[in-house]
């Protein structure tokens, strides 16, 4: 059983949550009036980075929800013309789903401009070094939310 963590663990772990959250509200901000949830552009990224098709229940895994509950964001995403599903070819009983142009096109865009303000905020107030250790902190983030599920890793 791992150990009890310390107050001061505990108090820097409050800090990281605060701090993480409210960039996240900022670079919520930034997204172009496209009118997408937060949680079709997550679907939308799982598909991207996984470069190939993916299963409803493969994506609701990911996304960490009931493949019920996926079902009305897939059929947005689709009748908005995001991604689109087909079946599988090797399991005719399975339908893959993969993003579209347009979604391609939609995730670029919404991180260009979430990247373009994060950059000149980072340039603007921060010294190359703290730029250095925001890396650094960038890929501790990762370890620690992959460890979390280790599936999220690499799309299967």
């Amino acid at each position: 059983m791992p150990e009890e963590p310390s107050k001061e663990l505990l108090r820097d772990a409050n800090a990281l949550r605060r701090s993480s959250g409210a960039l996240s509200r900022r670079l919520r901000s930034l997204r172009a009036g496209h009118g997408v949830s937060g949680s079709k552009l997550s679907v939308l990224g799982w598909l991207e980075r996984a470069r190939r098709p993916l299963t409803a229940s493969r994506l609701a895994e990911l996304e960490r929800l009931q493949p019920q509950s996926l079902t009305r964001i897939i059929a947005e995403l689709e009748g908005d013309g995001f991604i689109r599903r087909r079946e599988d070819e090797a399991d005719h009983r399975q339908l893959l789903i993969e993003i579209t142009a347009k979604g391609h096109d939609l995730l670029v865009e919404d991180a260009r401009r979430q990247n373009r303000w994060l950059a000149q905020a980072m340039v603007k107030e921060l010294t190359p070094a703290e730029r250095d250790l925001l890396r650094i902190a960038a890929s501790l983030l990762d370890r620690l939310t992959v460890e979390d599920l280790p599936s999220r890793a690499v799309p299967k």
